[in-house]
């Protein structure tokens, strides 16, 4: 998750210097993502002050409003502009689901396409091909008193499975055809 905020608030700096009050704004609406990722205010400084101390951002401006805490307008450095594919990159490497790559998602003008189509090439094909040999193992006989709730398991991995593979083909093809 921290990769995915550390995303999120570079790509905001790419496109103006900002304060963290307003980027968390914008993570809240239309959608509530900062509610549904349980992102504090202290967690969304913290990973301010972490691209920071990474040299990955800076501050640009305090402004100064009377009865009002004092306001730090960040920015993106070269080192930031460097670094932001690579977390990109990064990002859809680890990421074990689809909903794992959104930010990255959103993101794609940073980075190059064909190398994330790649990625999510090579992921696919692993993960098609340990599950094809997930299928070929026999039904476990250390309980055969269990039949019933090993065929559920199994219905559900193999329902899940099924369901990954074919989002996973959709989003490369989508990306191939640039709809995403």
């Amino acid at each position: 998750m921290s990769t995915q905020i550390q995303i999120f608030i570079l790509s905001r700096l790419m496109e103006e210097n900002n304060y963290p009050y307003k980027i968390k704004k914008q993570l809240s609406e239309p959608i509530p993502l900062d509610q549904l990722v349980g992102l504090t205010e202290s967690k969304l400084y913290y990973h301010f002050d972490s691209l920071v101390k990474q040299g990955l951002i800076e501050i640009v401006e305090v402004i100064k409003e009377e009865h009002r805490p004092d306001k730090q307008v960040f920015g993106i450095t070269e080192k930031g502009k460097q670094e932001l594919p690579k977390k990109i990159y990064k990002l859809f490497e680890n990421a074990d689901a689809i909903t794992d790559m959104l930010v990255g998602l959103s993101n794609l003008d940073y980075v190059d396409r064909n190398k994330i189509i790649d990625i999510l090439e090579k992921k696919l094909e692993s993960f098609t091909a340990r599950w094809e040999q997930v299928k070929t193992f026999d039904k476990v006989e250390f309980y055969p008193d269990k039949e019933k709730l090993l065929n559920f398991i199994s219905g559900y991995y193999s329902t899940r499975t099924d369901h990954t593979i074919r989002w996973m083909e959709e989003l490369i093809n989508r990306l191939k055809n640039e709809e995403i």
